[in-house]
């Protein structure tokens, strides 16, 4: 089996930086994708709101440079996440990066890690599960 995807997207917030008991950094990119089709000769475009987990110095470099509104390709593996909250059965699908790369934002010289400018300025994430357990 082969288990592999890429996505290409921008930061819908900063990037959230925390530690494992054994120190490891860990890193959560939470990315606004589009993807655009045409539909009876109209344009169309839906957006898709993705947690991408980050391990390591990368983790670390990902909090430095990237912030909300960068644009970053990222290449992982999917992955489901299980547990139990108040008796509840939850789950959560999310990218467990194994490559980050920053991009630049087209017709722009300045790198994704110094724009702040938007660009997805007009959408906005649905709102986070707040009763996640930390794994």
């Amino acid at each position: 089996m082969y288990n592999k995807i890429i996505l290409i997207g921008n930061l819908t917030k900063d990037p959230e930086l925390r530690y494992t008991p054994q120190g490891t950094p860990v890193a959560t990119l939470r990315l606004a994708v589009n993807y655009r089709y045409k539909q009876s000769d109209k344009a169309k475009q839906e957006t898709m709101f993705i947690d991408n987990v980050v391990f390591g110095k990368q983790a670390e470099s990902c909090s430095k440079y990237l912030n909300k509104g960068s644009s970053v390709l990222v290449e992982g593996r999917l992955q489901e996440r299980r547990w139990e909250s108040n008796g509840q059965q939850r789950s959560k699908f999310e990218v467990i990066a194994q490559s980050v790369r920053f991009l630049s934002r087209r017709g722009s010289s300045q790198s994704a890690e110094t724009d702040t400018s938007g660009g997805e300025g007009d959408i906005v994430p649905p709102e986070e599960t707040t009763d996640l357990e930390p794994f």
